[in-house]
């Protein structure tokens, strides 16, 4: 067995056996199997496809390369959600307390942002003094006392994924189903739990841009999580627009705060609540979604899940007067309001240029070992569908960077469409994956 005669076989639209995709997979890890070699190859599955037992060997090929986290010293069942990335999208921090109110455990390792889209691990850093990068045995036992424990991947998860990953970034080789599906799903299996919800976006400000092609990814993934022996389960949710009101670092663990304090915009807290149900569901704490939704709002408006988010602070040793008063987050220095130029409705809100705004104004990163100011950040004080004045404020930004101001407004007046009411109410969850 060889990589060249492996390369030749994709190039001719053969399927590849499991111990050729494994050979592939552990001799590129290596170093043994070249970059040019693995690009050839990269490229003749873009071009020509795999199959779904093909994704599931490369999938499981990728787990086997590095570290399984195995947390089977969680006592309680353990769930787990994934979105697949977007703007304003803070649902861990509002989900997660959520979750651990009703005895189940919430254990999730997380990473940083790069380009226009957040990581929870910077989100939460901006309390002053949380740790998210626990050791294992630290992250189970927070699990076990109090039902929740967010941090950092350990460096050695699926570092196949990591290396393909990053060639495929420089090769015109992301945009495969395939390929995708593994990436996530390598990381996500890694990882020891029971259920696993996956949020997959669609729209401007996520990877996949039509729905025909979101619901392929969801099958797929859907597909090997339950191989794999994980009950997983995909909603199709969408990000033409941003999630929150709030982007940037502090300002969306304000959002998420305001949001387990029954004060967040609409949008997100129904997207969290949808999220959780399904989960409560899957877990088998209610047979029908809508006891699940009053249960759910029911943590919310006795207060439960906001005591649950500011236990997990504590425990992690964050500072807990931040989750009590929200003006210890401390905000970038300059602050700039941008003022709409006509009367009308918000037809459009593109949520990439939304994120590159955020992203200029310094909230997010170009790459891995770039600081971000974590006080950064614009607020939309009108969305799809909202009315607005003219000479009313569309948006306030947040930044220490003055010399990023007219970049970020531009970004931003460009990603605003004011015009006619719109015919179709926007919608947020556009489908479900079993």
């Amino acid at each position: 067995m060889n990589i060249y005669d492996i390369i030749e076989k994709k190039k001719n639209k053969k399927v590849l056996s499991e111990e050729e995709i494994y050979y592939f997979v552990n001799n590129y890890t290596s170093g043994k199997i070249k970059d040019y070699q693995a690009s050839a190859l990269l490229m003749a599955i873009c071009i020509n496809d795999l199959n779904f037992d093909e994704t599931f060997y490369l999938t499981k090929a990728m787990v086997d390369s590095g570290d399984f986290i195995d947390l089977s010293e969680i006592k309680k069942t353990k769930v787990d959600k994934h979105s697949t990335g977007g703007v304003g999208d803070t649902t861990t921090l509002i989900i997660g307390p959520l979750l651990a109110c009703f005895d189940l455990a919430f254990a999730k390792l997380s990473g940083r942002g790069l380009g226009h889209t957040g990581g929870t691990l910077d989100k939460l850093e901006s309390i002053e003094g949380l740790n998210v990068q626990l050791s294992i045995d630290q992250f189970i036992k927070n699990t076990n006392d109090i039902n929740i424990s967010i941090s950092g991947q350990t460096e050695n998860i699926a570092p196949a994924d990591k290396k393909l990953y990053a060639l495929r970034d420089v090769t015109a080789t992301v945009d495969s189903i395939p390929l995708i599906a593994s990436s996530i799903m390598s990381k996500k299996l890694s990882i020891d739990s029971d259920y696993l919800l996956l949020d997959v976006k669609i729209g401007s400000g996520a990877f996949m841009k039509d729905l025909d092609h979101a619901k392929k990814l969801a099958k797929t993934m859907v597909e090997i999580g339950n191989r794999f022996g994980r009950k997983t389960l995909a909603l199709i949710t969408n990000m033409d627009q941003p999630l929150a009101d709030y982007i940037g670092n502090s300002l969306e663990v304000i959002e998420a705060i305001k949001t387990l304090e029954n004060k967040g915009p609409k949008n997100l807290k129904d997207l969290c609540l949808k999220i959780s149900a399904k989960i409560l569901l899957m877990a088998g704490k209610y047979e029908k979604e809508d006891q699940a939704l009053i249960a759910l709002e029911e943590k919310i408006e006795n207060g439960q899940a906001l005591n649950k988010f500011k236990e997990f602070v504590e425990k992690q040793d964050g500072n807990p007067a931040y989750v009590e008063d929200l003006s210890n987050f401390k905000l970038s220095e300059y602050k700039y309001d941008l003022i709409c130029e006509k009367s009308g409705y918000v037809k459009k809100l593109d949520a990439l240029l939304i994120g590159e705004a955020a992203k200029e104004l310094g909230a997010g990163r170009e790459s891995k070992e770039d600081g971000i100011d974590l006080g950064a950040g614009i607020i939309l004080n009108k969305k799809i569908d909202d009315y607005v004045q003219k000479d009313g404020i569309l948006a306030s930004i947040y930044t220490n960077k003055k010399e990023k101001i007219q970049d970020a407004v531009s970004l931003i007046k460009k990603a605003y469409l004011i015009g006619d009411k719109n015919e179709e109410e926007y919608k947020l969850i556009l489908g479900e994956v079993e």
